[in-house]
């Protein structure tokens, strides 16, 4: 009997599905097969089959084989989904750009493909691990549109990340504009959300929006309109009811590229992906992306388990980067002091920045961070007097500016001293000179290419004169921790200063503790401002805000928020209110980490982390409950050491310990409503 076209789509239909099925109804098409062609015509049309099916679906999975990407081409179109341990965490979802050299959406004929080992071990210095060994297996497919350009679709699987871009080639040629990404994330019915929103451009405070400065989600049903409808920014944690978690962020973006959020979700789980708004820096630059080709976007990243280990324990953003520049120097890590989060604007003058060099000295910081206003309020000519006081004193200085130019409308000084080259490096120079270690930028609001530019020409310019960089109203770094090695960390999250302007902040901030270290904090350095020991969050008990969390709480998120640059809200006042014991920790906690591990937790319930640096430990645990909890922990690398233990006293206090891990490996902690405790050992 011959091949007939029906009989041809019949099989391509039959074979398609019970490769996705069981090996039985495998057996049971080929079966079917047999009725349309001869035994010879059967065997010759198998082999052709399996060959078109091969070009069609390709599959490449993690080095343990437990984490698979099926990269399909239907009809001209690329998709893709993603398994674990043989569950579905991403369906059927959607894959391509459209540029101005062609449509790479559709109509695609596949031109080979190629794959690859990749095994690389990498510093990093400033990470929350000091070291990373990154194991994954590549896939490279290569399409080709009508103009006969290309698109290499990258995909790179560890054993718990995947990441993805793409790269446009030509033979003709010389660059490229990228309108729009076709990329989606298509997720399972009953799957829930931790994600923020993205702000309307030019909103907020003096037009300084989009900063990545907006509440997270808490277990939202997929597919639920956000708050302004304009869709949501990196990271985005997703929980697949039973199945697992996937948190989906975006690393390797430079000057080539912008930085992308989510779409809208549809009523079904799709999120597609979205460049800027034109509203966004002011309304300056495109939406779209320009560069050289070849042109390689950024990467997707997805990093996925059953629990959320991997997610906390992730170096997803650093693992397909590399450092843009070697260092001009050794950058120092450090705590640092900080009048104007409780003291605010009209600390920033002489007298009171000496106070809080002082108060570094004495806690044996390193930093003291001068913030926004004194170029008017101390004064240019009054800045060397004063920077040499701290040196003096053991502690060096950073500087508050603001990045403006026509982007916000923000009044804080110094001003249109980052926007330009030649001002920026005027000014940097003058800073060496004095010997001003790092920077404080803030006020960006938008995350298109030439804000992008922005962005890097500050880092590199900075590290030209020996710098470090702090940015703050701005975009999630992406990557920027190893592509960038004077990039300390960024705000990019609404941050301790909501403690201070809102009762409703501080009230979840218990709540928020247990968010971010599964979500923004996951994958970059963030820059929270955190540990408060006034009982209002003012210069005095007098007015002010509210603080509901306990001191033990406090001094955890030291250790929670992982971030080089440590900005404490410890006030002076503190030194002869807190008992020694607890000063003693905030003297001695660490801020760079040689290892991170997750030991516990539920986003918006607890959180329990554990980070080492060098032989000695130290375990943070917060929950959100607004009665007492206790938590049993498993700490088996411990098993039988004695632990000092900071914990909540029944009036909210933080009282000091000994205890024993047993010999399981199981310590038990008591903690107050919206409490916590630190574990650590000598």
């Amino acid at each position: 009997m011959r091949c007939t076209t029906n009989g041809i789509l019949f099989i391509f239909r039959r074979l398609s599905a019970s490769i996705k099925t069981t090996v039985v109804g495998f057996r049971n098409t080929l079966i079917e097969i047999k009725k349309y062609v001869t035994m010879r015509g059967f065997y010759s049309l198998l082999l052709c089959i399996f060959f078109v099916e091969i070009m069609v679906a390709q599959e490449v999975c993690s080095p343990e084989g437990a984490l698979k990407v099926r990269l399909m081409q239907e009809d001209g179109m690329l998709w893709y989904e993603v398994e674990y341990r043989g569950k579905t965490l991403l369906e059927r979802s959607p894959l391509g750009l459209e540029t101005s050299i062609g449509d790479f959406t559709e109509n695609l004929r596949h031109a080979g493909s190629a794959t690859r080992k990749v095994d690389e071990t990498y510093a990093l210095p400033h990470g929350k691990t000091s070291r990373v060994h990154y194991v994954a297996n590549e896939l490279t497919a290569t399409y080709t549109n009508a103009g006969n350009d290309s698109l290499d679709v990258i995909f790179q699987v560890a054993d718990n990340d995947i990441s993805f871009a793409y790269r446009i080639r030509s033979k003709d040629k010389c660059r490229c504009t990228i309108y729009r990404e076709r990329t989606g994330f298509d997720f399972p019915a009953g799957t829930t959300t931790f994600i923020t929103p993205q702000a309307p451009a030019g909103s907020g405070w003096m037009r300084s929006k989009p900063s990545y400065e907006e509440e997270y989600t808490v277990e939202e049903p997929v597919g639920t309109p956000s708050r302004y409808g304009l869709g949501y920014t990196f990271p985005a944690l997703f929980h697949v009811g039973n199945d697992g978690w996937v948190l989906i962020s975006e690393t390797g973006v430079s000057s080539k590229y912008a930085g992308t959020r989510l779409s809208e979700g549809t009523v079904d789980g799709l999120y597609t992906i979205e460049f800027p708004m034109k509203g966004e820096n002011g309304g300056i630059g495109d939406t779209t992306v320009t560069a050289a080709l070849p042109l390689l976007t950024s990467w997707k990243t997805l990093t996925v388990g059953e629990t959320l280990k991997p997610i906390v324990e992730t170096t997803s953003a650093c693992n397909v980067v590399n450092p843009l520049y070697e260092p001009s120097k050794n950058y120092m890590p450090g705590r640092s002091t900080w009048s104007w989060i409780l003291w605010q604007d009209a600390s920033c003058n002489y007298k009171d920045q000496q106070t809080f060099i002082d108060l570094a000295a004495a806690m044996g910081y390193e930093y003291i961070l001068i913030d926004a206003l004194w170029d008017k309020q101390i004064g240019y000519e009054n800045m060397p007097s004063l920077i040499a006081y701290a040196q003096s004193k053991g502690v060096d200085v950073i500087l508050w500016y603001n990045s403006n130019g026509a982007w916000n409308d923000a009044p804080q000084g110094p001003k249109h001293k980052m926007d330009t080259a030649p001002a920026r490096r005027k000014e940097m120079e003058w800073m060496k000179k004095l010997g001003v270690k790092g920077i404080k930028v803030d006020f960006f609001g938008g995350d298109k290419q030439t804000t992008m530019k922005l962005y890097e020409d500050i880092l590199t310019d900075a590290d030209r004169y020996g710098l470090f960089v702090n940015f703050h109203g701005t975009t999630l770094p992406r990557g920027w921790e190893r592509m960038y090695p004077n990039h300390f960390t960024s705000e990019a999250t609404l941050a301790s200063e909501n403690l201070v302007f809102s009762q409703d902040f501080a009230d979840k901030e218990a709540l928020v503790s247990t968010i971010l270290p599964f979500t923004r904090n996951a994958v970059a350095a963030m820059d929270f401002g955190p540990v408060f020991f006034n009982r209002r969050f003012s210069k005095d008990d007098g007015y002010g805000n509210y603080r509901r969390t306990t001191d033990a709480f406090q001094a955890a998120t030291a250790v929670l928020y992982q971030s080089p640059l440590q900005h404490f809200g410890i006030m002076p006042n503190n030194l002869d209110e807190q008992p020694d014991y607890v000063l003693d920790f905030m003297k001695k906690v660490p801020v760079v980490w040689d290892e991170t591990r997750f030991v516990d937790g539920y986003p918006g319930k607890f959180c329990v982390i554990a980070r080492r640096a060098g032989d000695k430990w130290y375990i943070a645990a917060t929950h959100a409950d607004h009665q007492p909890k206790e938590l049993k922990l498993s700490l088996p690398w411990l098993a039988g050491k004695q632990v000092k233990i900071l914990y909540d006293k029944d009036d909210r206090t933080a009282d000091l310990r000994e205890s024993a891990v047993d010999k399981k490996g199981n310590l038990t902690l008591r903690m107050q409503s919206l409490g916590g405790a630190v574990v650590y050992t000598d």
